[in-house]
């Protein structure tokens, strides 16, 4: 699933999207700025390997945090720095329709729908350590068997670690909205990113996606409807309700009472 430059988004969130990109604001993947690697002009470039939705701040890591990392890494956090594809059910030691988040953050929200459904298996991809060290303590205090951890590039796993039709849903919760107009191409979001991740859904799998930045979540649902083997779960075209599986986070409800909108996307491949 972040990216972050202003102060908004989900309270898990301290580690921007890793793919570079989600749970923005504070979350996801912390990120903020991060200056273009060059162009992707390059024979077989995907555009995202030169301009990334994220940047690596360096947050403080609590004593709790660091520990976390060194002493329950090794239990729930998937080794993929050899880039080689991934075997989804031996990680899990299960069969399971598999949940992949984009950004999970500091993990309050993305740990409470794992613990809610214990039929999926949840896979978390997050750059920033901090929210790493602290969603391990979340699983490990919880007793959860059903939560995995990948603390690497999205881009890369996406790429080259999960094979075609491996994903029952992938969530995007609160990707950074990158407001400057100079820096929307390192939105997350956009034809080239669901042409990437599109065939990674089985038939009938979902995409989800939350906003809390209206001309982003805009954005977002142009991209989704030009998606060719995408299709709206909303009958009626557009937004759909706040889904009662999607936690409503503290950063929301504060958002809520000072009149924030929040818009949730959900799409399905046909």
């Amino acid at each position: 699933m972040t990216t972050n430059i202003p102060p908004t988004q989900a309270d898990d969130a301290l580690s921007p999207e890793t793919l570079t990109s989600t749970n923005a604001s504070a979350t996801t993947d912390a990120t903020a700025t991060s200056a273009d690697n060059g162009t992707a002009s390059e024979a077989g470039e995907h555009p995202h390997q030169r301009i990334r939705s994220f940047v690596i701040r360096a947050g403080r890591m609590t004593n709790a945090q660091t520990k976390a990392l060194e002493e329950l890494g090794p239990k729930y956090v998937l080794d993929v720095s050899d880039l080689q594809p991934l075997d989804v059910a031996a990680a899990f030691g299960r069969e399971a329709p598999v949940v992949v988040e984009i950004g999970f953050g500091m993990g309050k929200s993305f740990i409470e729908m794992a613990q809610h459904d214990p039929l999926r298996n949840y896979l978390g991809i997050e750059v920033h350590p901090p929210g790493v060290g602290a969603t391990l303590l979340l699983i490990e205090e919880l007793g959860l068997t059903n939560v995995r951890l990948i603390k690497h590039d999205a881009f890369e796993v996406l790429t080259k670690c999960l094979g075609p039709e491996s994903i029952d849903i992938l969530q995007i919760f609160f990707p950074d909205p990158w407001p400057k107009a100079r820096h929307h191409k390192r939105r997350l979001i956009n034809p080239e990113f669901l042409a990437l991740v599109t065939p990674l859904l089985k038939h009938g799998g979902e995409i989800r996606m939350a906003t809390d930045w209206q001309e982003y979540a805009e954005q977002m649902l142009e991209c989704l409807n030009n998606a060719p083997e995408l299709s709206n779960t909303n009958p009626e075209g557009g937004y759909i309700p706040r889904p009662e599986w999607r936690p409503l986070t503290k950063f929301e409800t504060r958002g809520e009472r000072l009149g924030h909108g929040v818009w949730d996307l959900v799409f399905k491949r046909d």
